[in-house]
């Protein structure tokens, strides 16, 4: 319920839905967001409510997501890494295009999803996957990493300036399939 309404209208449910949903279970709507929360499955404020239920970040990040609807129009959301941003089209099984930025020379990059066929801008555009070694829920630890350059070397120069953040430079492909098997699985429309 909670991807579904990040992926319908770009925030989560409210907590009268997510009370509902949860009516006559044995748990509370407090209860079941602690335990998402402590499994690592969304992140919550300090006030209770969904921050994040990854993919999808209820506040903004460096990588917005157009999601195309099915009778038309699109919604808007942002994802909590390049990885995430990927995850969206297989999981929702619509066409995307994500707006993100090269964090070393802020040059636009743009990935677009179309009848499943992907294309990059810039052309040689990688993905980076890191985590910092002090580790911790994905939010805090990896999110911040896993970003696009807009090609192999920008990637290379990033990463052994961060000797702190152990990673891999990812082709397009090799990026694509870990953001489909991280994501695809969660939601059947």
């Amino acid at each position: 319920m909670i991807l579904r309404g990040f992926a319908a209208h770009g925030a989560p449910p409210s907590g009268a839905d997510l009370d509902q949903a949860v009516a006559g279970s044995s748990r509370n709507t407090a209860e079941v967001l602690s335990a998402l929360h402590e499994a690592d499955a969304i992140r919550l404020t300090a006030e209770g409510q969904i921050a994040v239920a990854y993919p999808f970040s209820f506040t903004s990040t460096r990588h917005r997501v157009h999601i195309a609807e099915p009778n038309g129009g699109e919604v808007s959301v942002y994802a909590m890494c390049a990885i995430d941003a990927h995850g969206i089209a297989p999981m929702l099984g619509r066409d995307t295009q994500i707006e993100s930025v090269d964090i070393t020379t802020s040059q636009p990059v743009t990935v677009t999803n179309t009848n499943r066929r992907t294309t990059w801008q810039p052309a040689d555009t990688v993905v980076l996957i890191g985590a910092d070694a002090g580790g911790g829920p994905s939010a805090d630890c990896c999110c911040d990493y896993l970003n696009f350059f807009t090609d192999h070397a920008a990637a290379q120069a990033w990463a052994d300036s961060h000797p702190r953040v152990p990673g891999q430079i990812l082709n397009q492909a090799d990026a694509e399939d870990l953001a489909a098997r991280l994501f695809q699985p969660l939601l059947v429309y």
